[in-house]
This record gives structure tokens, sequence and C-alpha cells, in this order.
């Protein structure tokens, strides 16, 4: 799986639960909440005020080394 900006949390979450600490590192809390069911990595992290290419990136190479 590649993630992009526009992969919706929850589609990410279920492929791969564990990756959950790399959002909740950038203060995504709550990802079992309706948003995160529903929005893109993209939106969260403008909400959350956060750098989501570098966001991306991290998750992109965990799951790439894995």
């Amino acid at each position: 799986m590649t993630v992009t900006k526009d992969s919706i949390i929850g589609d990410v979450l279920d492929a791969n639960p564990e990756v959950a600490p790399f959002f909740i590192e950038i203060g995504m809390h709550c990802l079992g909440c309706p948003s995160a069911r529903g929005e893109s990595i993209e939106m969260a992290c403008d909400v959350h005020g956060t750098d989501c290419a570098e966001l991306v990136e991290k998750i992109n190479n965990y799951l790439n080394n894995k």
C-alpha cells in the first residue's frame, strides 16, 4: 500500500494498524472518531497544523521497510 495525502486515515489504519502511533505523535488522538473514517491525511494535517508531506513520507518509509 502506498499512502498519499489523499488517503483516508481509516483506510490506512484498517490496512496497517501499526502506523497509528505516527498519527498519535502529531496530535491525532481520536483515530476512532467518525472524522478519521472519512477524512484524508491532508485534511487532518491541516486541522492539526502538521506537515502532511512529512507524515506521508514517514508512513511510506515505515511500510516499505517492514
